[in-house]
């Protein structure tokens, strides 16, 4: 019997499914989340994420727990590990802070792998305006070694939303590397080397203090220097803890830097109402209008106006998501400044005073910090 046929036949029913987003995996498995509840409601809810035979399990009701334990119990042979401390290679720190989610232990084997444990450390994971290209008469590189280092380092992202950019461009030249390619992954190591023990904060609240969802988004402007494709950014915040972050080129070419903002925003948007709908599914609590930040005015306009903009009216028609959103009351723009721009990190590569101070505003510590 499968864990969910225990559920489903047991003391115990499902009441919802929540799936992740398309094509989401860990590791080549599919990641599950299960929202579970008694069929006495006052007892609450429990929340399991469950990968393989592994299980993460959160509540609202601690009782509620050790009787849900009892019924798995009934039904399999487990060992209760207790309060979380690693999984899928991802280790947690809990003190009366919060919860430090990290990946120190993985990171390190990585650089002993590639054999970077022991190099001189880089305080960002790019050099500012640095444009790598496919059109080069470099020295090839292994591809297969070059594609062992940037896998290893997409799942460090799951943790260190400052290295996605960084991690997104070197991704680009997977088929056929160059010598420049290897050197910006290993200005990368570098970086991790120096930043090891970093990973994101979830500060302790009161429960029944009241929780946003705010998100910001960015994007450059024509960024690829070879197809002039520009590349989208978002950051979304839920009671002051990053959650959901992507960086990620864009499908078209933007004929403006507005164009380019109100694309993002749109394909952000996506993101946004699939959030607010987990989130009202998961806690039952209704999620009012997410805040969606932007540092361009004219892309704010954009979307709130839908008349006069003859300039906009080659923009096809699915990034008009973003405008349906705003009018129907989901969706709130709000300018932000650049300098504010959390989102900034995730399209393009900075300097280190300012990569350093929006890396703090992203949430990232360091383990050091609980101690």
């Amino acid at each position: 019997m499968d864990v969910k046929s225990a559920f489903l036949n047991g003391p115990i029913e499902e009441e919802v499914y929540v799936a992740q987003p398309p094509g989401y995996e860990v590791k080549g498995q599919e990641f599950k989340v299960y929202k579970l509840k008694k069929k006495d409601a006052a007892k609450g809810i429990i929340v399991i994420c469950l990968y393989v035979d592994d299980l993460l399990i959160t509540r609202s009701n601690e009782s509620y727990i050790s009787e849900f334990k009892g019924d798995l119990r009934k039904e399999f042979e487990m060992t209760d590990l207790g309060l979380m401390t690693y999984f899928l290679g991802i280790e947690f720190l809990t003190n009366e802070q919060g919860i430090l989610m990290h990946q120190t232990r993985y990171a390190s084997e990585i650089l002993k792998k590639f054999e970077m444990d022991k190099c001189n450390v880089a305080l960002s994971p790019a050099e500012p305006r640095s444009q790598l290209t496919k059109c080069t008469k470099e020295e090839d590189v292994d591809p297969t070694f070059y594609r062992k280092q940037i896998g290893s380092l997409r799942y460090l992202c799951n943790t260190r939303p400052d290295l996605a950019y960084s991690v997104g461009i070197v991704s680009r030249f997977m088929e056929k590397p160059k010598s420049s390619h290897l050197i910006a992954v290993k200005r990368i190591l570098r970086y991790v080397k120096g930043t090891i023990n970093y990973g994101i904060m979830f500060p302790a609240s009161h429960r029944k203090k009241e929780c946003e969802l705010i998100g910001y988004t960015d994007s450059n402007w024509c960024g690829d220097h070879e197809d002039r494709k520009s590349t989208a950014g978002y950051m979304f915040f839920y009671g002051g803890a990053p959650i959901s972050w992507c960086s990620k080129k864009k499908p078209v070419v933007a004929l403006s830097s507005y164009e380019a903002e109100y694309i993002a925003a749109s394909l952000s948007t996506c993101q946004a109402i699939w959030l607010k709908n987990l989130i009202e599914e998961i806690s039952k609590d209704k999620c009012e209008t997410v805040t969606l930040k932007i540092d361009n005015v004219s892309a704010i306009n954009l979307a709130k106006n839908p008349i006069a903009h003859g300039r906009s009216k080659h923009i096809e028609l699915r990034f008009h998501y973003l405008r349906e959103q705003v009018n129907n009351g989901n969706l709130a723009l709000i300018d932000c400044r650049s300098e504010e721009q959390v989102a900034d990190l995730l399209t393009k590569a900075v300097t280190v005073q300012v990569f350093e101070k929006l890396r703090s505003e992203m949430g990232i510590e360091t383990v050091d910090n609980m101690n």
